[in-house]
């Protein structure tokens, strides 16, 4: 068997954690390294264990599951030599407004609590894979409903004029919510050599997944929201 996935669960709600944790240990490549009831514990934990995901609730008490999110995010980020932490956000509603200012924090994605079992498990094999949670249908409602709300930053010029035009083709599809097969069917070219240019857009404009690869299209004003 595979090294397990190590798992944290945040959620303000035991019954919440007990109902995943019995989800998440009936699987034997997923294993449940702790619980944390608000997002100052669960930053806690996450230095402590470096689990590979965490399931984060986003309204808790004190430290709201934005704000540990950002700050798990930071955590990897300035520790480089340490294994990467992702997170998941767990949301009651499909358009919440939490989940766009969650994926500016770091996230990978997102699921909905009323998710079933399967799903569940699927994604957390998904994020620790290094992949990010965004189903295409739902970027796209996503991004047009909150992207509108906010401001449109200034380009970043430097970080887009490392691209090659090709690189930029795809970053737009990207963003547009289209996964690797999807824009490969587009752009007339092998699965391989999407997934080849998504790894070097990462690497030029210094991002990690798909999710912050969105976030950075959308606020830069390389893909606007409806287009």
């Amino acid at each position: 068997m595979s090294e397990q996935i190590r798992v944290l669960v945040v959620d303000d709600e035991e019954i919440v954690r007990t109902g995943l944790r019995l989800v998440l240990d009936s699987q034997p490549d997923l294993l449940v390294v702790g619980e944390a009831s608000d997002g100052a514990e669960a930053v806690a934990l996450a230095a402590e264990f470096l689990p590979d995901v965490v399931l984060m609730d986003v309204q808790m008490p004190g430290t709201d599951g934005l704000e540990a999110t950002r700050l798990i995010t930071e955590l990897s980020e300035t520790h480089p030599d340490q294994p990467l932490v992702r997170v998941i956000i767990l949301t009651t509603f499909e358009l919440d407004e939490y989940v766009y200012e969650a994926l500016r924090a770091g996230a990978s994605g997102f699921l909905l609590k009323r998710t079933r079992p399967e799903e569940l498990t699927g994604a957390i094999r998904v994020v620790a894979g290094g992949e990010a949670l965004l189903a295409p249908s739902i970027t796209r409602k996503l991004i047009a409903q909150f992207a509108r709300r906010l401001p449109v930053a200034v380009a970043a010029p430097a970080d887009l004029q490392r691209l090659t035009d090709r690189e930029r083709d795809v970053l737009a599809e990207v963003a547009r919510g289209y996964s690797n097969s999807e824009i490969a069917s587009r752009l007339f070219v092998s699965e391989q050599t999407v997934k080849t240019h998504v790894k070097h857009i990462f690497t030029k404009i210094g991002i990690r997944d798909r999710a912050q690869a969105v976030v950075f299209a959308y606020e830069n004003g390389f893909v606007k929201a409806g287009g």
